[in-house]
């Protein structure tokens, strides 16, 4: 393990306060997706915070580590960690959502740090392929992760681009599946069960690595494990828990896309720890 314990502790601190200001934001706005972004929270912050080599002071840096949100209704809480990395204002949350701000409900190439947009579900780990194809024909060091749904599996494109990136041997590219369980009006086994997934991209010619996706240690070695694999993509299948850290939202479809109530505002906020 490459990464201290007073560092987790660090990032666990970190993913408890993005939690309190996301919801917030989504609050304020009343507009948006609390479950999905509560879900990657700790994959976003670890790679934000941690590992990607991105810099505000040098955005344009043409060897700078990439990111795709594919699964862009979890937009907040990579905003909240755009802010933290000094892309945006620190107060940039309480425009979330509005008209003329720069965080609109999915990214858009007019918010810095951002290098892809998305809405479309299932576009993303092609755009993060063609990503990484540039930088390898440019002989860049960087490194190109996407995060995807798992109920956005379901969309086909998304194994299109699964088969040809082995082809490629695109070992600078990481597909991370935030393996919440649970879409847009139900939980992926009821929408449209997917079986055994480590199998299907193993089967397509993937490195696949399996770990809790709130474990910042796990994570972090799954992530070290992705950049020692050469020759192949790696996708790393993160088990994570929809609306993580507020228990009425806790696995529970209804929290995608759903705006936050007075009470349930008041409620998640004391069971984050940020109540007065």
């Amino acid at each position: 393990m490459s990464i201290s314990q007073s560092r987790i502790s660090e990032l666990e601190e970190l993913c408890r306060r993005f939690r309190i200001d996301v919801l917030t934001g989504i609050h304020a706005a009343q507009s948006g997706h609390p479950g999905g972004s509560l879900s990657v929270c700790e994959i976003v912050t670890l790679l934000y915070q941690e590992r990607m080599n991105v810099s505000a002071q040098r955005p344009d840096d043409p060897d700078r580590d990439r990111f795709v949100l594919s699964k862009g209704h979890a937009a907040p809480m990579l905003y909240r960690n755009l802010i933290e990395k000094g892309f945006l204002p620190a107060d940039s949350m309480n425009t979330l959502r509005q008209t003329g701000s720069l965080l609109q409900g999915h990214p858009t190439l007019h918010t810095p740090g951002i290098d892809m947009p998305a809405g479309p579900l299932g576009i993303g780990l092609s755009a993060a392929q063609g990503m990484a194809i540039g930088l390898k024909m440019n002989g860049s060091p960087a490194r190109v992760y996407a995060v995807l749904g798992d109920g956005e599996l379901q969309e086909g494109c998304v194994w299109e681009a699964a088969t040809s990136a082995p082809k490629f041997e695109l070992d600078n590219l990481c597909a991370i599946v935030d393996m919440n369980h649970v879409q847009l009006d139900g939980t992926t086994d009821e929408v449209m069960p997917q079986r055994d997934l480590a199998a299907k991209w193993r089967a397509f010619g993937w490195n696949v690595i399996e770990c809790p996706g709130h474990d910042i240690a796990a994570l972090d070695a799954a992530f070290d494990a992705a950049e020692a694999a050469k020759g192949v993509p790696t996708v790393i299948l993160a088990d994570t828990i929809k609306g993580k850290g507020v228990s009425f939202m806790e696995g529970q479809a209804g929290w995608h896309g759903k705006a936050i109530d007075d009470e349930s505002f008041k409620k998640a906020i004391e069971e984050l720890g940020g109540a007065d």
